[in-house]
């Protein structure tokens, strides 16, 4: 006899995460848990405060869980539910895996991305990578082609994988202001390696050297920023490379930005590439990840060689001096995001995944 599909609208998710403050994953699944049918609930293993109210304000349930013994009194109580876990990081990762195995509840591991750079984050990666292969795990969802492709390599079975990029809700592009007279290249992102602002700045400098009317901005924060302000300061540019901090509302930096440059070692598909494509700016991007998934060279985007910083220089050297050129990589990329990236569409692919998911559990 065969077992009903589960309506996601009626079907219980519960979402873990180890967050420091509402970046690109962040952002990610709260617009996951407003666009896809479900009873969706976040627990935050660690977080900010703000960063829970934010979800709250949403009309997302959202509450911190303290540690993996509070994880598993939660789960417990809503054991008769039967609620489906998806988990977002590592330490997701590990504390659902725990509370799957021990209760034996359904389990999808969400895959952002990878910053195998440190022993300590190589030895993450390997291990999320090996508890994907066990019985515990359901399916595994990776944001770009390049994360599953790890998993293949590390023998997670393919009909667990299931590439679902990241995607944004409908809204309306923006009109670049005609009459600026000065250029605005911006970073946006976490002031870490992974993210690459000193490669960043290795392509800037000399560029706003070559050019006059060319200022930069690196919108973001975090450990690298006293070392970058100290890099600005001796070329000479700290009044034309500024460094504002974390931002909470990115409207009116699109309407000012000439183009956004990604410059990180490491990425899965980028939120904020994304929302760059559907407010109208220009991506000059190292091709790593699930970037090249997404940019096709002097169609919707410029790429370069990863790291390489003067190829980058090169591809933003080009968009400021070849006029037409930022029309036409807006204009495809804006039509990119709407036919492939939409939040609608790609929630629907997520319902059946839970329904599939939820159904063979019960089986």
């Amino acid at each position: 006899m065969n077992t009903p599909a589960t309506p996601t609208a009626a079907l219980p998710i519960i979402h873990l995460l180890s967050s420091g403050g509402f970046y690109g994953a962040e952002r990610m699944l709260l617009d996951h848990c407003l666009a896809t049918p479900g009873q969706h609930q976040v627990l935050f293993l660690d977080a900010p405060p703000a960063l829970i109210e934010r979800f709250r304000q949403a009309g997302v349930a959202a509450q911190d869980c303290a540690g993996l013994g509070g994880l598993l009194r939660h789960l417990r109580q809503r054991r008769a539910e039967r609620p489906l876990i998806n988990t977002h990081n590592f330490k997701g990762l590990l504390f659902g895996w725990v509370g799957a195995s021990v209760l034996r509840l359904p389990l999808v591991i969400t895959q952002h991305g990878f910053t195998p750079r440190s022993r300590k984050q190589k030895f993450y990666t390997w291990l999320s990578l090996q508890l994907c292969r066990t019985a515990s795990v359901d399916r595994v969802v990776c944001v770009a082609e390049s994360i599953a492709k790890l998993h293949r390599q590390a023998s997670v079975r393919a009909d667990k994988l299931q590439v679902i990029p990241n995607g944004l809700p409908a809204g309306a592009a923006l009109t670049p202001d005609a009459n600026r007279q000065r250029w605005l290249a911006g970073y946006v992102g976490r002031l870490s390696s992974e993210k690459g602002p000193d490669l960043f700045l290795d392509a800037l400098i000399p560029l706003c050297l070559q050019h006059p009317s060319l200022d930069a901005v690196m919108l973001g924060d975090g450990p690298e920023r006293e070392t970058l302000q100290a890099r600005i300061d001796s070329a000479g540019l700290a009044q034309r490379i500024h460094l504002p901090g974390y931002q909470t509302d990115m409207q009116a930096w699109w309407q000012r930005l000439d183009a956004l440059v990604i410059s990180s070692r490491t990425e899965g598909t980028p939120m904020i590439l994304l929302e760059a494509m559907q407010a109208g700016v220009p991506v000059v991007a190292f091709a790593v990840g699930g970037i090249p998934d997404v940019l096709e060279d002097r169609h919707n985007g410029l790429l370069a060689t990863p790291t390489d910083t003067r190829a980058l220089a090169r591809q933003l050297d080009a968009l400021l001096s070849e006029p037409g050129l930022a029309r036409h990589l807006r204009d495809n990329a804006r039509r990119t995001q709407q036919d492939r990236y939409d939040l609608k569409a790609l929630a629907e692919r997520w319902s059946q995944l839970y329904i599939r998911t939820a159904r063979e559990a019960r089986a």
